[in-house]
């Protein structure tokens, strides 16, 4: 068997999923090992061991994706409308409350405005009632979150125009 017959048997069980193959004849006596994730192969024949190969990667690399795939960036007039909003973010998991209690109003309403230190809303983690306050005046915007909703922590809240 010729070395170019040997590197397409390689090629073939690469590509094929087997993680071994012996293949024994009078002449010779080859084994085709493949690693679990296919990206080496190794063949021994009598005796002697073939070089390595790097096998054919049946799925394309993260980086040869994002390479094909042209980014196209528009500028947007309105950029600079919202470089002075402030998201205000959940500092923990927990349970999202507009009011302090059910029979309370709400702490703030979309177009209230707020200064710095003014209580929020409310986070509910392990029966504690933890106030978020605020470390910016300012207007809010929207509120990004329903009463009584589970929330993770770093999971935008509340949007406030900064003044």
């Amino acid at each position: 068997m010729e070395i170019k017959e040997i590197q397409n048997l390689i090629k073939f069980v690469a590509k094929s999923g087997a993680h071994e193959v012996k293949l024994e004849t009078d002449d010779f006596k080859i084994t085709i090992k493949t690693n679990a994730d296919n990206s080496s192969v190794e063949a021994q024949t009598i005796g002697q061991t073939l070089p390595s190969m790097v096998a054919p990667s049946p799925k394309p690399t993260i980086a040869a994706t994002l390479a094909e795939t042209p980014i196209e960036r528009e500028d947007h007039p309105a950029q600079d409308e919202t470089d002075n909003l402030i998201t205000i973010k959940s500092p923990m998991i927990g349970t999202f409350y507009r009011k302090p209690s059910p029979d309370k109003d709400v702490f703030v309403e979309v177009g209230d405005n707020i200064k710095e230190g003014d209580v929020l809303c409310v986070v509910e983690a392990m029966k504690l009632f933890n106030e978020i306050e605020s470390e910016v005046s300012g207007k809010i915007i929207k509120i990004l979150v329903d009463d009584s909703s589970p929330v993770e922590f770093d999971q935008p809240l509340l949007l406030v125009e900064q003044v």
